[in-house]
């Protein structure tokens, strides 16, 4: 792969990264609940989605995907009702009256999920998203070399998208860390919860709308 070719992909993926997304909603919405360390497994889901659904369209299994509307439109429905689910999740989630003490995170009056719930939780929010499919088959046939072997240049993008994703990823969480002295009453907690619930629940309806066209 070219240099200037990779770097190209490179201002690509902070571009994508950084537009805002489910990813990112989960990652705040979990970096203020339970502080940016906790939050870290959360991406890390996240980041084992994106490379399941990079190496989906890098293989042209994605562009048979959007090929067949049948397919198409399981993909579109399951993240959609998996959004939903989080959305209502987040929604519903209950809160303690007690007020955390000063610099003690959230998680302990909330309820951690394990790193197990917390990384298949970032896994199938992107897995399960179907723009990504459509953006990935759009995007990554610019900066693959037919000339060359594809599966090193995969595992570049990939160590690239990855590698960018997390740094975002960790930023969101942290800003939204930050926060917690702000939210230390259980008002402010459930008005935070419905924020994040409903922008999930929209998001999920919105993929609805996603056609196999982009």
């Amino acid at each position: 792969m070219e240099f200037s070719v990779w770097l190209a992909f490179f201002a690509a993926s902070w571009v994508i990264a950084i537009s805002p997304g489910s990813g990112a909603v989960l990652s705040m919405s979990h970096g203020l609940a339970y502080g940016v360390r906790q939050t870290s497994a959360t991406i890390a889901g996240l980041q084992l989605g994106l490379a399941v659904i990079l190496l989906i369209a890098g293989v042209g299994v994605g562009a048979l995907l959007l090929a067949s509307a049948a397919a198409f439109t399981v993909v579109k429905l399951v993240g959609a009702a998996y959004l939903i689910y989080l959305g209502v999740k987040q929604w519903r989630a209950p809160v303690a009256q007690q007020a955390p003490a000063a610099g003690e995170a959230l998680v302990k009056h909330a309820g951690l999920p394990s790193v197990r719930e917390r990384v298949l939780t970032g896994f199938m929010t992107n897995v399960t998203n179907p723009k990504g499919i459509v953006f990935m088959v759009a995007v990554l046939p610019q900066f693959i070399d037919p000339q060359r072997p594809l599966w090193l240049q995969l595992l570049i993008l990939l160590a690239t998208s990855v590698g960018v994703d997390l740094i975002v990823m960790h930023g969101y969480a942290f800003l939204a860390s930050r926060a917690q002295r702000w939210l230390a009453t259980a008002k402010a907690r459930r008005a935070q919860n419905r924020v994040f619930g409903g922008v999930l629940m929209a998001m999920g309806a919105s993929l609805l709308l996603v056609r196999k066209g982009g």
